[in-house]
């Protein structure tokens, strides 16, 4: 009686497994979201209990130049001509973004309001 040789077990190769834990580690790292969510704190403007007063306050925001009440002035004017037109830094200042301002020019001009001590702002479309 001839025996046959024994069937040697192949093991089974790590490398396709290996290729494919790596690539999910590239995808989640390449998805993931790297720094800090920022949340700026915008009052609605039906939510205000008291009525608007005084003269209006609104600031048309386009990539260039900005618009108090339809006149139009480089930044860095706004804050002196905005002065004679609030009776307190508490009155509602609106911003409305005009066609083409980009979101980062609407966050630099709210931050020179406040950094001016004026705190109620209200985004309109």
């Amino acid at each position: 009686m001839l025996l046959s040789p024994p069937i040697r077990r192949r093991a089974p190769s790590l490398t396709p497994m290996i290729d494919v834990v790596f690539l999910l580690l590239v995808f989640f790292m390449l998805s993931a979201r790297f720094g800090l969510e920022v949340e700026i704190e915008l009052p609605l403007s039906a939510a205000s209990r008291d009525a608007y007063q005084g003269p209006p306050r609104l600031i048309d925001i386009t990539p260039q130049m900005v618009r108090l009440n339809g006149v139009e002035m480089p930044s860095g004017d706004l804050l002196p001509s905005l002065a004679p037109l609030m009776l307190s830094h508490d009155d509602i200042i609106v911003l409305r973004p005009r066609q083409d301002a980009d979101l980062q020019r609407v966050i630099e001009l709210m931050e020179l309001l406040t950094g001016a001590g004026y705190e109620t702002l209200v985004l309109v479309q």
